[in-house]
């Protein structure tokens, strides 16, 4: 496992994220959620909306890992969407 996937367990652990679709959404429009991670395999509907909103909000966004690699990072099951509100986590993962 990568260092930046396993970062996000760590994130998330802490409480530095949030996930699902609507959870993301939300946290990207009230300016919590500073990095989005959009799995790579998620449904077409999903993708635009995360990035028309992520655009808008001016959210970066990194599509290149599976829901997979997502899921097993964080340790729940079916994960497409994660965003991260934890500056301090934010830091270290654009490292």
């Amino acid at each position: 496992m990568d260092r930046i996937l396993s970062n996000l367990g760590l994130c998330y652990r802490s409480g530095g994220l949030v996930c699902g679709e609507e959870t993301v959404v939300e946290g990207i429009r009230s300016g919590k959620v500073k990095y989005v991670f959009l799995a790579n395999d998620a449904s077409k509907n999903a993708q635009k909306l995360i990035l028309d909103k992520s655009k808008f909000y001016n959210v970066e966004v990194c599509c290149c890992y599976s829901s997979l690699e997502l899921s097993s990072a964080i340790g729940k099951s079916g994960r497409m969407v994660i965003g991260i509100t934890n500056n301090g986590f934010l830091k270290i993962l654009k490292k």
